[in-house]
C-alpha cells in the first residue's frame, strides 16, 4: 500500500511539522502504532500530521514531544530530518531502543542512529554474570571493537580468545563466529561499535 505524498506547507501558514515528526520516528524506530500508543493520539492522525495533511493542536504536539522524549520547542523548529534547528538532537534514556537475549542476560542498547546500520553500529552492552552473546558470522570484512566500561569479559572470535578487564578494548573480525561472555560474578559493561566493510 503506497501512502500518499507529504504536501508542502503552505510558506505563511504554520510551521508544518509533518517531515520533522516523521524522521524522529523514523530515527527511533518506531510505527506510527507504536508512537500512536506512546502518546495516546490516533494512528490515523498521526498520519495526516506527517503528511502535512492537518495542523496539530498544542496539546497533541506536547504529546508527541514527551513521546519522542523531545522539547516541544525542538518539534516544532526540527528541520525535515528532525534535527533541531540548533543543531543537536537530544534522546531520552526512555528512548533508546534495545535488544535483549533469550535468556534475559544480555541487552544491547542501540546508541547509534537507524540511517548507520549496516555501516555503523554502536551499542552500550550489558551482560549479567555469568550470561553470553553469541553471534554467526557477520559479512565478510566486519570488524567489531569491544571496551570494557565495568566488570571483565571474554571474547572469542574463531579460535581465538581472549579475556578483558575494566578500560581495556578488542578489536577482532566479527566475519566468523564470535562470543562475548561475562564469566565473573558481577554485571559487565561494554561499548560495542560494529564496522561494516565500505
Amino acid at each position: 500500500m503506497t501512502q500518499p505524498p507529504i504536501q508542502k506547507p503552505q510558506a505563511d501558514g504554520p510551521p508544518a511539522v509533518g517531515a520533522a515528526l516523521q524522521a524522529l520516528r523514523q530515527e527511533q524506530q518506531l510505527s506510527l502504532d507504536d508512537l500512536s500508543r506512546r502518546a495516546g493520539v490516533s494512528k490515523s492522525m498521526l498520519s495526516q500530521i506527517e503528511r502535512n495533511l492537518t495542523n496539530p493542536t498544542v496539546a497533541v504536539l506536547w504529546r508527541l514531544a514527551n513521546a519522542l522524549g523531545i522539547n516541544l520547542a525542538d518539534l516544532l523548529s526540527a528541520d525535515a530530518g528532525g534535527r533541531p534547528a540548533g543543531g543537536i538532537a537530544l534522546v531520552q534514556p526512555h528512548a533508546i531502543p534495545s535488544l535483549k537475549s533469550p535468556d534475559g542476560h544480555c541487552e544491547l542498547k542501540i546508541l547509534g542512529p537507524i540511517e548507520l546500520a549496516g555501516r555503523f553500529e554502536w551499542y552500550e552492552l550489558t551482560i549479567q554474570a555469568g550470561g553470553v552473546l553469541a553471534s554467526e558470522a557477520h559479512e565478510t570484512g566486519t570488524q567489531e571493537h569491544l571496551s570494557v566500561l565495568s566488570g571483565a569479559m571474554s571474547v572469542q572470535a574463531g579460535a581465538d580468545e581472549k579475556k578483558l578487564r575494566h578500560g581495556e578494548t578488542a578489536r577482532y573480525a566479527a566475519d566468523v563466529p564470535h562470543t562475548i561472555r561475562n564469566s565473573g560474578k558481577a554485571t559487565a559493561t561494554a561499548l560495542l561499535v560494529v564496522v561494516h566493510p565500505a
